[in-house]
């Protein structure tokens, strides 16, 4: 069974004409979970990478295991705040308003090869603020991952137009 057919979607959350896509169905799946975990890694078992970056909060549920499995480490990106040492940080937009990614100073070496997984791409704006994080920080983006991708949003072709290699394992067109 393909790991599309795992995922529920949840028709207006959280407004009014959106469908969310909820990988909660898939992470609790322990096929499912297994299977995204092994495809990923998969791909990326020959590249040469130093590290795994996974941007909060799903990006760490998929992203620790693959790093896990790749036998990389693991750089959490998350929100403004929450991380306890030094910091260096990027804004971005969103739909009202602006947000902040941080990552530690010491995550990311200048020449790391640096993955970045997400559960999901939409806009791009996020995924787009930690590419310009990680390159902030000298280290060089192999790949965007996602396990979802929303082609009709526009994410991709966002993260693509910065030079940008991006795979997801499914897409849900129209949304």
């Amino acid at each position: 069974m393909p790991i599309k057919s795992r995922i529920r979607t949840v028709p207006h959350y959280p407004h009014q004409g959106i469908m969310f896509r909820d990988i909660t169905t898939l992470l609790k799946d322990p096929i499912g979970l297994r299977a995204t975990v092994q495809e990923i890694a998969h791909r990326y078992k020959d590249v040469k990478i130093d590290k795994i970056a996974g941007i909060e909060s799903r990006g760490f549920i998929v992203g620790t295991p693959v790093a896990y499995v790749l036998e990389k480490g693991f750089v959490p990106i998350r929100k403004k705040g929450k991380l306890p040492a030094d910091t260096i940080g990027r804004d971005y937009e969103l739909e009202y308003g602006t947000d902040r990614i941080e990552i530690h100073t010491d995550a990311i070496q200048k020449g790391d090869r640096v993955l970045l997984v997400d559960d999901l791409i939409a806009t791009g704006g996020t995924a787009e603020a930690a590419v310009k994080l990680i390159e902030d920080m000298g280290g060089i983006v192999v790949e965007c991952c996602f396990v979802i991708d929303l082609p009709d949003i526009g994410g991709r072709a966002r993260l693509e137009k910065m030079g940008q290699k991006v795979f997801a394992l499914c897409e849900f067109e129209g949304d």
